[in-house]
């Protein structure tokens, strides 16, 4: 009688019959790297009837499905005053002029206006300048053009991909200005100007994008659709606001805040350079750390399509004031920092702090690149023998490799690179440790999201998965 054996791939399963002895031969040598056990067979099939006969939750973009969060209006209203209040007290708690310190209020308030030091100085013509060179690079015709995911209208933007592009011309101006001794130590000096400028920058930008939404009364977000108009305006009314082919969104996300992340960097290491004649090891450590997480991010630029913000966030004053003010001011306070409180590292230290932020780039990248194959080619050879759950949208949820591990591996990488880089401001202050803290509340807010809206998407079949790895970033732990 013949023997069936049952192969499995990331999306269907297939009956392979064998004959004759020439016949097994034959057979046996193209699926013996896809054998799985009867046992796992029969759990994959059991997978596949539950799946498809679980009822699939559509999100409608009509109406938001996901109620009120961050406490509703009134908790917005409140983000919107505190959040922009925290940025400038990063400048008013160390600033050079005192030790920095949370423990007493500043010495001195910077005045209201100044060629530079002041809240409205010369840092404003900075940021706008910067803001607009980069805007003229996005819109330039070099770099592939990808789509994003299918629309609730059955339509999918396109996206040019030339961030790396602009992140390397960034990099080059930078150093052009060193060689023509251009003062970019000004950015130094001028910094609570940047801080001001970066803040208007983000209200107007908001404002434009919900007059537009208002306006045009299409893609409208699902969670900023809720008819409450601090609410929305807070959360993004619109999913996708464009201008003719300028996607803002997608604009804001990295090319202005990520790109002057590093270019405030490389400018506190030129002041540091000034005052001391010499870059310490602490200074080099963060500017590589920090340019190698930018350059990856923009590198893979395209993996961006598939993140909850371009998914599903709406783009209002939530992510234009993270994305403009809030990641090129907070996310450089180690640089910063270490202008005014230098760090002497030993050698012993230095390989530590390097093999840790190793550690945490290769879980980073490594399940970052590891999801963005499996989502771009589930049925590759890859995945033949990766452990799959089938889920009623008819994608599977991979549970394996990276991902059979924690839920969220790339968080755990994010969170130890954010360690990595902190650490070479050493213990002595708790200021530079805001970043890896705040950056470990916000990844651990972010996965209860991505948690309750997998569950939306999915429902047992999230549960199944949440059922086969049951820590969530930290292994045996959370």
């Amino acid at each position: 009688m013949p023997e069936k054996r049952v192969e499995e791939s990331s999306t269907t399963t297939t009956t392979v019959t064998k004959g004759s002895t020439k016949e097994s031969s034959v057979v046996s040598s193209s699926v013996t790297t896809v054998r799985v056990t009867r046992s796992v067979t029969k759990k994959l099939i059991a997978e596949e009837k539950e799946a498809l006969l679980t009822a699939e939750i559509k999100p409608t973009m009509a109406q938001s499905k996901h109620g009120y969060e961050f406490g509703g209006p009134f908790g917005v209203l409140w983000m919107m005053i505190v959040l922009p209040a925290v940025v400038v007290s990063s400048y008013l708690f160390c600033n050079g002029r005192q030790p920095c310190t949370i423990r007493q209020l500043p010495s001195s308030i910077p005045p209201l206006w100044k060629f530079h030091g002041g809240f409205f100085d010369i840092g404003h013509l900075i940021v706008d300048g910067w803001i607009l060179l980069q805007a003229f690079i996005y819109m330039l015709p070099v770099g592939k053009v990808v789509y994003g995911r299918v629309l609730s209208d059955g339509t999918s933007l396109d996206y040019r991909m030339n961030g790396f592009i602009a992140l390397m011309l960034s990099t080059v101006g930078f150093a052009a200005l060193i060689y023509f001794k251009v003062p970019v130590t000004l950015v130094y000096e001028c910094f609570i100007g940047i801080i001001t400028a970066t803040i208007l920058w983000s209200v107007v930008v908001s404002i434009t994008v919900y007059v537009m939404a208002r306006m045009q009364k299409t893609g409208l977000a699902p969670g900023g659709n809720t008819g409450n108009v601090i609410y929305d305006f807070f959360m993004g009314h619109q999913l996708n606001p464009r201008w003719g082919k300028f996607d803002f969104k997608f604009f804001f996300e990295v090319r202005p805040g990520f790109i002057g992340w590093v270019m405030i960097n490389f400018c506190m290491a030129a002041k540091e350079y000034e005052k001391t004649h010499e870059v310490s090891t602490a200074m080099i450590l963060v500017c590589i750390f920090q340019f190698i997480y930018v350059a990856d991010c923009l590198f893979y630029e395209s993996s961006m399509l598939s993140t909850i913000d371009i998914i599903e966030e709406g783009f209002g004053f939530m992510l234009a004031f993270g994305d403009i003010s809030w990641v090129p001011i907070m996310y450089s306070l180690q640089a910063r920092y270490l202008v005014d409180q230098p760090v002497k590292l030993s050698w012993i230290t230095t390989t530590a702090i390097v093999a840790l932020f190793v550690i945490g780039y290769a879980i980073f990248r490594g399940s970052n690149s590891q999801k963005d194959r499996f989502r771009t080619d589930p049925n590759s050879d890859e995945f033949q023998d990766q452990e799959t759950i089938l889920t009623p949208t008819g994608k599977r949820l991979l549970a394996s490799g990276w991902w059979g591990l924690v839920r969220h591996p790339n968080y755990l990488g994010d969170i130890i690179m954010a360690f990595a880089w902190t650490f070479p401001c050493g213990f002595s202050n708790p200021i530079p440790f805001f970043y890896p803290v705040y950056l470990t509340i916000l990844l651990v807010h972010r996965e209860f999201r991505d948690e309750a809206n997998n569950r939306r998407k999915y429902g047992t079949s999230w549960d199944e998965y949440c059922r086969r790895v049951p820590y969530r970033i930290l292994p045996k732990i959370f």
